[in-house]
């Protein structure tokens, strides 16, 4: 079960894809929208309802991408989610009545825990970003660096807690209909973190290692690599484009929105051109384009066939895009926009893939095009993300879940 962007979503078409070569019966829970990232992969398909798109792009979702800091972004999406969570229930709870274990993504953790207590079964967490507190970094989410190992620690509890209130009112009805007693937010996190309650999570221990102070049953698994298809293929005219010249830039920002796109495509376009650079831009939920003979504009496509055909990899640094740019083995310039973004910008650089990020805001080539050269032309950034990534494919992210899903008796 997921809720959220592409990105929260599609790592579990992998997982799921690995669990069902594993045995299993895999069911993914998630907004409608994503049903066609199961095709073909063995994975069912249970529809919730939201499509995060369309409430990014309605009024309160606008107010959300106008906001000029980290804080006001975060307190602008409590305020989104909390309208939202109470929608997915019922799905949920349907979902689960012909389950036998729940694997929970960070972002309905706190509300599919509850089903799965008042129905008996089984669950997990798996997170795709490193959500429990710890004195090595300040709480991703937040997108700051380093406080110091008590302030860092102090942070992931009370984010921690603030998620909990998101779900709070809906948790509260929740717990009464399936006849569970009362419990606060504050102790329904204690409540499962006193029982070990296990989480893996779906990055490699090569680009962040487990925290020494992590409790037990909170274990980094490795990637969960999203599922594209056995066949997986780019256009024929994208194919064309790649094979016309050197090797281009990717330019995409994923999910994330951005307030005036067409400022932003005509620096990203300048500073390629300045750089002496051909470019793929992906329109992604942000509306991107560029146009030219040295310019190619897509909508979705495979990363893993993508990315391995470019120079370079300019991205919103979201676990996913983070991921597949690491696996490919390309250089990178993160454009962090918000939320966990910075932390995986920052890990991108200390990893040496990366001669440093860039905040989209106010972005201009004559800074664009510098750390575009750099990225292209020192080779020590593409020494070490091959490398990397070639330690990356060796990893099973899959088989440690699959492993705990046999002891929960899945």
């Amino acid at each position: 079960m997921s809720a959220g962007s592409r990105g929260d979503v599609a790592p579990f078409t992998g997982l799921g894809h690995g669990l069902v070569r594993a045995g299993h019966e895999v069911t993914l829970v998630t907004h409608g929208c994503f049903a066609d990232l199961v095709s073909g992969s063995g994975v069912g398909f249970h529809a919730l309802p939201v499509d995060p798109r369309a409430e990014l792009e309605s009024p309160r979702g606008q107010r959300l991408h106008r906001s000029t800091t980290g804080a006001g972004k975060i307190i602008r999406l409590v305020g989104l989610t909390r309208a939202l969570v109470g929608r997915l229930t019922e799905g949920m709870i349907a979902a689960a009545r012909s389950s036998d274990v729940l694997l929970l993504s960070g972002s309905v953790g706190p509300l599919g825990y509850v089903v799965a207590e008042g129905l008996g079964l089984p669950s997990m967490g798996v997170h795709l970003q490193p959500l429990h507190p710890t004195r090595e970094f300040a709480p991703p989410v937040g997108g700051v660096r380093s406080w110091g190992p008590t302030v860092n620690r102090a942070a992931g509890q009370a984010v921690n807690l603030a998620a909990e209130r998101v779900f709070a009112e809906t948790v509260r009805a929740l717990r009464n209909r399936l006849g569970l007693p009362p419990l606060g937010p504050l102790a329904a996190h204690r409540a499962r973190e006193r029982r070990a309650w296990p989480v893996h999570h779906g990055f490699s221990p090569l680009v962040v290692r487990r925290p020494r102070d992590w409790r037990r049953g909170l274990e980094v698994s490795g990637y969960w690599w999203p599922y594209d298809g056995e066949d997986a293929r780019l256009p024929s005219s994208l194919w064309d484009f790649l094979d016309a010249g050197p090797a281009p830039v990717f330019v995409g920002l994923g999910s994330a929105t951005v307030p005036d796109p067409e400022r932003l495509s005509a620096e990203v376009v300048r500073a390629l051109r300045a750089a002496g650079l051909r470019g793929v831009i992906q329109r992604g939920w942000g509306e991107l384009r560029a146009t030219g003979d040295d310019m190619f504009t897509v909508g979705e496509v495979p990363h893993s066939v993508l990315f391995p055909r470019m120079a370079a990899v300019v991205h919103h640094a979201g676990a996913g895009t983070t991921a597949a740019g690491l696996r490919a083995g390309v250089p990178a310039v993160p454009v962090p926009v918000q939320f966990d973004e910075g932390f995986w910008a920052r890990r991108l650089v200390a990893l040496g893939v990366s001669p440093g990020a860039l905040s989209p805001r106010g972005l201009r080539a004559e800074r664009l095009a510098p750390a575009l050269l750099r990225a292209t032309t020192d080779p020590s950034y593409r020494r070490r993300a091959r490398d990397l990534a070639e330690r990356l494919r060796a990893e099973d992210g899959v088989a440690p879940v699959a492993e705990a899903l046999e002891r929960l008796g899945g």
